[in-house]
């Protein structure tokens, strides 16, 4: 009896061992297109002023910010879209009662009393048509900040149950951990599904004699960084930012 409790406890971890790869193999796929769907969908998309104008007459502005560009350029695939915050800034974000999130850039027209200075008696103007029809830009509350922050939590628990799999278990047998660890940064979350497809999908038979470097999944981050930058910006000119926001 004494020697039955280890032997039930390392049958129960050789199972928990079989079962993780299994339920990953499924799982993180199916987190990276429930993330990528709401994140495409509150992605911020460019409109025009007149846009703006429609919107307001219709009552279609849920909440407005002004801004000065936004906050998160370049931050991890996952973050929230997020305007610096300026008073006399010259473009301006707005939420829809669909969820989606826009802007324009609306700098104000020259003064009439001072050429070649900007009006900003204009935009207090059009804050207060915001301010009639909409709130102020807040962090959750409206269906797109709604959204956003479920994209967000979708995005942390994908990166949280990659991280885990990576550290905590079987050494990879296509590169070494680090050369996933650097690969797995690459954007939108291509590299965790680079992994989870090379490594659980199709691993190679062991025994592995050459394992992809540290310094290797460097170069992949780079290389591919550039590549999906260059084939994100070739898209949006070709389809617009309807289809391809940003």
């Amino acid at each position: 009896m004494v020697e039955a409790i280890p032997t039930r406890s390392r049958a129960s971890r050789r199972r928990w061992r079989a079962v993780v790869p299994v339920a990953l193999r499924w799982a993180l796929p199916v987190l990276w297109v429930l993330w990528a769907s709401l994140a495409w969908w509150v992605e911020p998309r460019e409109s025009t002023e007149a846009q703006l104008d429609r919107d307001l007459a219709a009552g279609r502005v849920v909440t407005f910010q002004r801004a000065q560009g936004w906050a998160d350029d370049g931050a991890y695939w996952g973050s929230r879209p997020r305007p610096q915050h300026a008073t006399n800034g010259g473009m301006l974000a707005w939420t829809v009662p669909n969820g989606q999130i826009r802007y324009a850039f609306v700098g104000p027209p020259a003064s009439a009393s001072y050429p070649g200075e900007p009006d900003l008696s204009a935009n207090a103007g059009q804050d207060a048509r915001l301010a009639a029809v909409a709130g102020p830009w807040h962090a959750g509350g409206d269906l797109a900040h709604r959204i956003a922050g479920t994209a967000g939590l979708l995005a942390g628990v994908l990166t949280v149950l990659w991280l885990g799999r990576l550290i905590g278990g079987a050494p990879p047998l296509a590169g070494s951990r680090w050369f996933w660890f650097w690969v797995g940064l690459i954007p939108f979350g291509v590299g965790v599904l680079a992994w989870t497809y090379r490594e659980l999908w199709r691993p190679p038979s062991p025994p592995v004699l050459d394992r992809a470097s540290g310094w290797r999944g460097v170069g992949w981050l780079v290389l591919a960084g550039f590549g999906i930058a260059l084939l994100v910006s070739v898209a949006r000119g070709m389809l617009g930012t309807t289809v391809v926001p940003g």
